[in-house]
């Protein structure tokens, strides 16, 4: 007999989860800083604020950037970040989990900082939209770590908070998955350091992509 599914939904994170795109998106906050003027934010600071909806990331990452400006911010970081996005590859092995977790009959979805056009786009050139029974992006929803991706993905899905699991590189997703009451996963290949992620009490820290795999096998 199969042995019965933990959690029915799995939700996960896109940028620095499935898809190892966190150096890129660095460097789009930086180079636009300096299009703009502005002395670029470190690594640290731009790294912090990935998993935030574009607007907020930016308050954070950038507070010296008067409000007036955010539009042009805006433009200058998805014209960096858009300039190479097509380079940008999933970590190993994301394909057959995603496809794995589908085929054993778990409900999938992305709760992602992304805009709307960001992650269809992304789901397109990676294949993996067929996989994904719902998403929320941050352009139309509250950002994280507000609980409300989560809540309208369950509400969506008909799916309680017990039998649902976020996984995500931030501390973002944890906090979103612990205002939502849900179990959180971290994986600490992304965007946050393992410190950090651990100190938001995940179910678990997973440091590969191949030990993600492993641990929804047992687990998941």
């Amino acid at each position: 007999m199969a042995r019965p599914q933990r959690y029915e939904l799995i939700v996960f994170d896109w940028d620095g989860t499935l898809m190892d795109s966190a150096a890129a998106i660095v460097q789009a906050i930086q180079a636009a800083s300096a299009d703009l003027g502005l002395p670029p934010p470190s690594d640290a600071r731009a790294r912090h604020v990935i998993g935030l909806g574009l607007q907020d990331a930016l308050h954070h990452a950038v507070p010296e950037l008067p409000e007036s400006d955010y539009p042009k911010m805006v433009e200058r970081y998805r014209h960096h970040y858009l300039s190479s996005d097509h380079e940008l590859t999933l970590f190993d092995g994301t394909q057959a989990l995603i496809a794995d977790l589908h085929a054993r009959g778990h409900l999938l979805a992305v709760a992602t900082g992304k805009s709307r056009k960001g992650l269809d786009r992304a789901l397109g050139f990676t294949g993996l939209g067929k996989y994904f029974h719902a998403t929320r992006c941050a352009d139309e929803c509250f950002s994280k770590p507000h609980p409300a991706m989560l809540f309208e993905l369950m509400d969506e899905l008909g799916v309680m908070a017990e039998t649902s699991l976020m996984i995500g590189d931030t501390t973002h997703d944890l906090l979103m998955a612990k205002n939502a009451g849900v179990d959180g996963l971290a994986v600490s290949f992304g965007a946050h350091p393992v410190d950090q992620l651990v100190a938001e009490s995940p179910v678990a820290c997973i440091d590969t992509p191949a030990g993600l795999r492993a641990w929804l096998e047992v687990n998941g």
